[in-house]
């Protein structure tokens, strides 16, 4: 897999890169919070909050204007049907989102990830700021982006995946640290991005991260088989990056494999079986009760005993009295005793598309 870090600043790194030739875009950048103080605990120790030169800004003019150039690079790199996810708090998320819309990227959702264990609002002045929003976008409207629409409905116990994600930030033995002391104040935890790159890339996809920090998106972007981009302009931040990313090791082929959504899965007729010689005319197929059974007639449609016939879809409905019916889950063939779905046939005919005519 391809792993590129880039040392430098942002913008200028970025316009350096081919115009569309990144699949997927994550990033993470500084969110101006405007802090003048020291924030103390109520035992008063130090908050350490962040309070570094690379998240201060003179101005909203001047954070607007940073916003607006790298989100121009950044929609320049991006493919025609590529998406890009940008996290921030109430502090800029807004202004962000502005620029987004004026540059014509499409606003697809708006995530909210709720963090499970936030840090305490220790003066008691207003709400625990519990969450932070993500904004996810494609190039256009137009565009035809990746969504693992049925994997993340499998992550979520086979319910559709909501817009809130209840994760907790990233702490223990993944955060970073160097001598002792955090690295990085904002590291994003791994399971965030597992869960974005999850939902819109592919195996083999490009996802680029102009603001990588200590490399979260390219830890899990290496887990999963994704290719990455990564540039940061602090080189302890870079160091740390590359040892944590070397030590990572990517999953195995076969578990890197997702459930496909139905839409993007290649079309299989039924008489796919017959021209392969897996199924034969004349075959008796059953449900798994073996309360009903048919037989295969050389156009690939289905007879019973009771004289019912059909696709292998409209003879299962009649037989259940339902108005539909999934044929490739409701049949089986007899194979050394057990009965085997037939769309365990239809996946092989998938695996083999030169069985396809």
């Amino acid at each position: 897999m391809s792993q590129e870090y880039i040392l430098g600043e942002c913008i200028k790194e970025m316009a350096k890169l081919k115009d569309q030739s990144v699949d997927m875009i994550f990033a993470d950048p500084p969110y101006n919070l405007q802090l003048s103080k020291p924030l103390l605990r109520p035992d008063q120790t130090d908050v350490k909050g962040v309070r570094h030169d690379w998240d201060k800004f003179n101005s909203f003019e001047a954070y607007d204007t940073f916003t607006l150039n790298w989100l121009k690079e950044a929609r320049r790199v991006l493919k025609k049907d590529g998406t890009i996810w940008v996290i921030g708090s109430y502090h800029n998320i807004f202004r962000v989102g502005s620029v987004i819309q004026n540059l014509n990227f499409w606003i697809l959702n708006d995530i909210i990830w709720n963090k499970s264990n936030p840090m305490p609002n220790f003066k008691g002045n207003r709400f625990t700021n519990a969450h932070e929003t993500i904004i996810w976008a494609s190039h256009s409207q137009k565009s035809k982006y990746t969504f693992n629409y049925k994997a993340m409905k499998v992550l979520n116990d086979d319910k559709q995946m909501r817009s809130d994600w209840t994760l907790p930030i990233c702490s223990g033995k993944e955060r970073i640290k160097n001598i002792g002391k955090t690295l990085h104040p904002t590291q994003k935890p791994e399971s965030l991005l597992h869960r974005i790159i999850l939902s819109s890339t592919n195996k083999g996809d490009l996802i680029l991260d102009p603001f990588f920090g200590t490399g979260s998106t390219g830890a899990v972007a290496k887990k999963l088989g994704r290719n990455f981009i990564g540039i940061e302009q602090n080189k302890e931040y870079m160091r740390f990056a590359k040892k944590r990313i070397k030590s990572i090791e990517q999953l195995k082929d076969e578990d890197l494999n997702i459930t496909k959504n139905l839409k993007s899965e290649t079309k299989v007729p039924f008489g796919s079986l017959l021209d392969s010689g897996m199924l034969k005319i004349g075959t008796k197929l059953h449900d798994i009760n073996k309360k009903h059974k048919a037989t295969i007639r050389a156009d690939g449609s289905l007879l019973t005993d009771k004289e019912v016939e059909g696709s292998i879809h409209k003879v299962g409905a009649k037989l259940q009295g339902f108005t539909a019916c999934n044929g490739w889950d409701y049949w089986h063939y007899e194979e050394n005793g057990e009965l085997v779905s037939i769309n365990k046939l239809r996946e092989k005919v998938r695996y083999n598309k030169n069985i396809i005519h």
